[in-house]
């Protein structure tokens, strides 16, 4: 299948030079049309008891699904999961196991990671037998 740029490089060597200005004139046409997408992915706000409150008044009071609860307020759908199945997020508590474990992961991003260097692979030196051949692995 032949693309637009081996079509328009085909127009330019016969010299076609009326085709080449409408096919310009398609492509600003084109770009005026353009318009930027918003981003796919949410990105996620801090959980705090106030919005698992939501998530819950959300939940109870509409028929909005997980995936739409999550996408109204800006939150990750596993957190909104973790607020309706388990309860999480509901207290302040700095000593719960969701604030522990985010603060740890907090800590964790926030030192710089080592860096690791590569064991240089050195090949064995091949050897010979004693009938003349080499060998890798030595006399066996």
């Amino acid at each position: 299948m032949t693309t637009i740029k081996e079509f328009e490089d085909a127009l330019r060597q016969s010299g076609n030079e009326a085709a080449l200005e409408v096919l310009g004139e398609l492509r600003k046409r084109d770009k005026a049309k353009r318009s930027l997408s918003p981003a796919r992915r949410v990105t996620g706000r801090k959980m705090t008891p106030e919005l698992a409150r939501r998530i819950l008044e959300l939940h109870g009071a509409t028929r909005m699904t997980q995936q739409e609860i999550a996408f109204k307020l800006g939150v990750n759908q596993g957190r909104v999961n973790e607020v309706v199945k388990r309860g999480k997020w509901l207290t302040d508590d700095p000593a719960a196991p969701e604030q522990v474990s985010r603060d740890k992961a907090m800590e964790r991003m926030a030192k710089p990671r080592p860096t690791r260097r590569k064991a240089s692979v050195v090949p064995a030196m091949p050897r010979p037998r004693a009938d003349g051949q080499l060998s890798l692995l030595g006399d066996f």
